[in-house]
């Protein structure tokens, strides 16, 4: 049978996920982090422990993809893993409000809600990147890491900013009905997304890929994913770019204010610079990839290396912005990290979907969850460090402007541990990711 491959309306059906993914994440790791620390008055230490649960629950992610390469059914896994985490993110709403009152059973219940949280990510995240890896054409990969990172960031902003205006005047209340509500629509906008998706597609099946019904077991499956030195290289690839690329979130806004002396509001709207870089960058190499001509795979290989060494100058710029201020102003070089941040995102997401299937056996699914749990102890370990180097720093060096400096350096160099990294991928006889050639028939699925 002729392999068919989604067309552009069942990507940005894909996307939608992503979109429901975000909105409910926002909620839990800033709307609810900020109601235990300020209307709550509870100590910053609390929720800050709950996201890193959440990033640690993550790492069950080779779980859930070995289970969707076993099953041959990813939506399920999608529908379920998203089921998962609207349950959660209600259940961490109603466990935020009970905190005050009765600690014990809401920090017990919040343990538990983001636990879901985590794991509803985790099953539905996975399993929706192995499916875009095996239903997505080669020469539309690029475009499709593009709308799937921007349809999560539109989901981020969106609920943003809905919820925000919805919550003002606060009421416990009111937060439990907002999170409810945006965790249900959320839930049902995936439901219409996947809805006869699968089904619509064909995967392409390579020479000598096992049925489902010889699937190995989990730790066999992860043993056989370990020994690939492409797959090992890059989830070494993926810590140290994640490492670098989530150490700095946390310190940036405090850097504008103590060095700059930016106010609060000052401080946010640098974001929007940010974020501003990061959507002109994935749209460049997402249409780029997709009308340029030759070998999507190289090209996004070198997008990718030319993603990380962009951030680590502009990481090393930054660190000198308060050096040399006023000299050099905040707001370019902080758009200039974004626009190589989104350039690297993107690559990096396009490049994961194309050595998802590099070898001949069909364990896209396990492939995306070793990723992805590369990428979210990253998370979980490089916010915490970013923060905490920071106050070693500043306890060891007087100067404010060259303590930052000092970590902002340190995360420039995981940026070309990972370039470095990045240069070997595919060498030492890898195999060459499977689905290499255009071909095929569309389906607007």
């Amino acid at each position: 049978m002729t392999p068919r491959f989604l067309g552009w309306p069942g990507i940005v059906r894909l996307g939608l996920v992503q979109t429901a993914i975000g909105a409910v994440v926002v909620l839990m790791t800033a709307t609810l982090n900020r109601v235990m620390v300020v209307e709550m008055a509870l100590p910053a230490s609390l929720p800050a422990a709950l996201v890193a649960w959440h990033y640690a629950v993550q790492l069950s992610r080779p779980r859930w993809g070995h289970s969707s390469d076993a099953g041959n059914n990813r939506t399920t896994w999608i529908i379920c893993g998203m089921g998962v985490l609207a349950l959660g993110a209600t259940l961490a709403a109603d466990a935020t409000v009970a905190m005050p009152a009765t600690p014990g059973l809401g920090i017990a219940l919040g343990i538990l809600a983001f636990a879901m949280i985590g794991g509803g990510v985790a099953a539905s995240g996975t399993s929706l990147l192995a499916l875009m890896a095996t239903r997505v054409a080669p020469e539309r990969r690029p475009a499709a890491a593009a709308i799937a990172w921007v349809m999560m960031i539109l989901g981020i902003v969106l609920t943003a900013a809905t919820a925000g205006h919805v919550l003002d005047p606060y009421s416990p209340q009111r937060l439990v009905l907002v999170t409810t509500s945006v965790a249900g629509i959320a839930f049902a906008l995936s439901l219409v997304a996947v809805r006869g998706i699968e089904a619509g597609t064909v995967p392409v099946e390579s020479e000598g890929r096992p049925r489902a019904a010889e699937a190995p077991s989990f730790l066999a499956a992860t043993r056989q994913i370990w020994r690939e030195k492409l797959a090992r290289d890059f989830t070494i690839f993926v810590f140290f770019s994640m490492l670098a690329y989530s150490a700095q979130e946390l310190i940036l806004e405090p850097y504008a204010g103590l060095v700059f002396g930016y106010t609060l509001g000052q401080s946010t709207q640098l974001a929007a610079f940010q974020h501003g870089g990061v959507l002109i960058g994935m749209a460049l190499i997402g249409l780029g990839g997709t009308l340029l001509r030759g070998d999507r795979t190289i090209m996004m290989k070198r997008c990718t290396v030319f993603g990380c060494v962009a951030s680590a100058m502009a990481l090393v710029g930054l660190a000198s912005a308060g050096l040399l201020r006023p000299a050099l102003p905040l707001p370019p070089v902080v758009f200039v990290l974004g626009f190589a941040n989104g350039i690297f995102a993107v690559s990096a997401l396009g490049l994961m979907m194309s050595f998802a299937g590099a070898s001949r056996h069909s364990r896209e699914g396990i492939r995306m969850g070793v990723w992805g749990a590369a990428q979210a102890a990253a998370f979980a370990i490089g916010g915490f460090l970013g923060a905490t180097g920071l106050d070693a720093t500043r306890h060891l060096i007087a100067s404010v402007p060259m303590a930052f400096a000092g970590v902002f350096t340190l995360e420039a160099g995981c940026f070309l541990v990972a370039a470095a990294i990045a240069l070997r991928l595919g060498q030492g006889g890898a195999a060459r990711p499977v689905l290499s050639r255009p071909a095929l028939q569309d389906v607007g699925a």
